[in-house]
């Protein structure tokens, strides 16, 4: 048996095995019957437990939206809920949008086939930046060195494959193929005709030029490595072939006295990337991503022919149906607004007070496994109690509403509106309240996460954890259900979550937020040594057409282990069956998937699949062993020197 299949269970950890044993493979024992007969939907790429209780969400909010839309149900008294409403009448109205075709965008399309040269992007870029996407990005953040004020990032925009990797990718060509046709197919649906393979053409000759000088998602997944401010004149200078500092100017009531570059090699050559020599290469850029983007807001043709890159990206077979197409543009525009009306509608209080309670247990636990640390100081230990007792908690949804909304205007059709113009307005409208934050106070309260999405998250610069409404249900939480199941579940999310606070980033931020330094020089030695332990431990391992890279995924890791070590002991302290955690845990991460979506997931994701996650990490727990009686020879079993513990 060689050293992948033991770090995951012996077998193929992809396929179901109805007659696998829990000492053999712990996933495929939990999660065969369930794999064998789930069926991936049509319009997704991959279907699991997280997907499913996103569907059932998604069944319940389109019928409510519909409702309100139809009037059979009364608006709530939730702010700016009305335009969320008005956005899905328009994009539910296909017959109008049809009948619009490309006229919604025309002008758009116009005002950047015109642009004559460099001088011409220069001397307009401003309007230009906030109407359209461009290869670079600015962004106002928590400054990381002084979290209770803001401060302007800089950075590349996304990649035409999903990594730097993907272009190494023997299926690179085919895809960047893909998206050309479908580029040029689109332009000339939209009346470019001649110029239409040149426009695509030049912008893959830049984009091939961009991927050379930024970081992949390995190295992005440094999160410290992408702090580096530099003064303003001296980013003016290496923009000046763009004229980035009188955008600055033009952006903000007055230039910051830095920027923070996320991406320093990008920035290194920005002056080459972009210049008169390159404009055309700029140019074709700035429209086929245009183009590819406009359409999700156009005719239900043009939603059509901007599908097949899509496909060939996630294996996803089909487009969504245009209700769902209208409930996922109103979610996606008024996010925030949605989920408040999900967590008021149906989130209980009971179940709040009760995940509390967990997370303050949980909170407890880690707490007296730092105390009883062997490796640690007490004068890093104490730090980190300090850090931990700081922790923010966000449960269930926001009480107030982001003000942005209050900005948003939604022109209804018979006041001549239409889906496109109002999601570019919106944009222009979003990128400019964040800009308006630079000079202004931090806002603490701030959710990264609505009420309605099934997922949980730790920000360092915040120090603080959401646990919206959404993944508060089953498998992951079910009030109903044993503490030992719910441990299982939503307890190491909880954990997880609070891990995130000690892996290899968040180590690296005080109890504020700040980037600062609070261990001791030993103390974090030993922890960078464990980090590569826990590299070590899922590099090279082999999931369907992937190899894992363990440093691209060790933040998750750490969380993981962390999360699923405090949620075992927790049910330790409440005498809870065993084996009712590690099932749960094995059935939280059931997935099923097309290999594409691996493929593609695997060149960016932070995280190990699921079913990676779930074996390797209770192949180091002892607690593992003892509940299902595993022995040397079964194939969960892993040799204690390889076991990595590190919270």
């Amino acid at each position: 048996m060689n050293l992948a299949k033991i770090r995951g269970g012996a077998g193929d950890i992809t396929k179901p095995d109805l007659n696998a044993r829990i000492q053999d493979n712990l996933y495929l024992a939990v999660n065969s019957d369930w794999i064998s007969k789930a069926k991936i939907p049509a319009d997704r790429p991959l279907i699991s437990s997280f997907s499913e209780i996103d569907l059932k969400i998604e069944k319940e909010l389109m019928n409510d939206l519909a409702d309100f839309a139809s009037g059979k149900k009364v608006l709530p008294d939730i702010p700016n809920f009305d335009k969320a409403i008005e956005v899905y009448k328009l994009a539910k109205d296909f017959a109008k949008r049809d009948a619009d075709d490309f006229q919604p965008a025309q002008a758009d399309l116009e005002t950047l086939i015109n642009l004559k040269d460099v001088d011409d992007v220069k001397q307009n870029l401003a309007k230009l930046f906030l109407r359209f996407s461009f290869p670079f990005l600015f962004e106002v953040e928590p400054d990381r060195k002084n979290t209770k004020t803001n401060s302007l990032s800089f950075d590349r925009n996304s990649l035409i494959l999903p990594d730097t990797t993907s272009y190494q990718s023997p299926s690179a060509k085919q895809l960047l193929d893909v998206w050309q046709k479908q580029t040029e197919n689109l332009l000339k649906m939209a009346g470019v005709e001649e110029a239409a393979k040149k426009y695509a053409t030049d912008a893959i000759a830049l984009d091939a030029k961009i991927v050379k000088v930024v970081k992949s998602a390995e190295e992005r997944a440094d999160d410290v490595a992408l702090y580096n401010p530099i003064k303003t004149n001296e980013f003016e200078e290496r923009t000046s072939s763009l004229n980035l500092g009188q955008l600055l100017e033009q952006l903000f009531e007055k230039k910051p006295n830095y920027v923070v570059v996320r991406e320093p090699k990008f920035l290194d050559h920005f002056n080459e990337l972009f210049n008169q020599e390159s404009f055309d290469e700029l140019k074709g850029w700035l429209i086929s991503i245009f183009i590819n983007k406009a359409a999700a807001f156009l005719s239900e043709e043009f939603r059509q022919a901007a599908f097949p890159f899509k496909q060939a990206t996630y294996g996803q077979k089909e487009l969504p149906s245009q209700e769902k197409e209208a409930y996922y543009k109103a979610n996606n525009l008024f996010d925030d607004v949605i989920g408040v009306y999900y967590g008021r509608t149906y989130f209980g209080e009971d179940a709040k007070a009760d995940v509390e309670d967990m997370i303050h247990r949980m909170i407890d636990v880690y707490e007296q496994r730092i105390t009883n640390n062997e490796w640690l100081s007490p004068a890093t230990k104490e730090k980190a109690i300090t850090k931990l007792r700081a922790l923010v908690l966000k449960i269930g949804y926001p009480n107030k509403i982001d003000h942005v909304y209050d900005l948003f205007q939604v022109i209804p059709a018979n006041e001549g509106g239409n889906l496109y113009s109002n999601q570019a307005n919106i944009r222009e409208v979003s990128l400019k309240h964040n800009f308006d934050k630079l000079y202004k106070p931090v806002d603490r309260s701030e959710w990264y996460m609505p009420g309605n999405l099934i997922n949980a998250c730790y920000d360092p610069q915040r120090n603080d954890i959401t646990f919206p409404a959404a993944i508060l249900e089953a498998p992951f939480y079910d009030i109903n259900a044993s503490r030992a199941t719910n441990y299982g579940g939503i307890g190491v999310v909880i954990a997880h979550e609070i891990s995130h606070a000690f892996d290899n980033n968040g180590a690296k931020y005080d109890e504020f937020g700040n980037m600062k330094n609070w261990w001791t020089k030993e103390d974090f030695a030993e922890f960078e040594k464990r980090t590569q332990a826990e590299i070590d431990l899922f590099d090279g391992i082999k999931y369907g057409p992937v190899t894992l890279n363990g440093k691209q995924i060790v933040s998750e890791n750490i969380a993981d282990q962390g999360g699923l070590t405090a949620g075992i002991e927790a049910n330790k302290n409440e005498h809870g069956d065993m084996k009712e955690l590690f099932e749960n845990y094995a059935r939280i991460w059931a997935s099923k998937e097309s290999p594409e979506i691996i493929k593609t997931i695997a060149a960016f994701d932070v995280h190990a699949p699921g079913p990676v996650r779930v074996n390797v990490q209770v192949q180091c727990q002892p607690e593992f062993y003892k509940a299902f009686n595993v022995q040397e020879g079964d194939g969960m079993w892993l040799d204690p020197a390889k076991r990595v513990v590190i919270w």
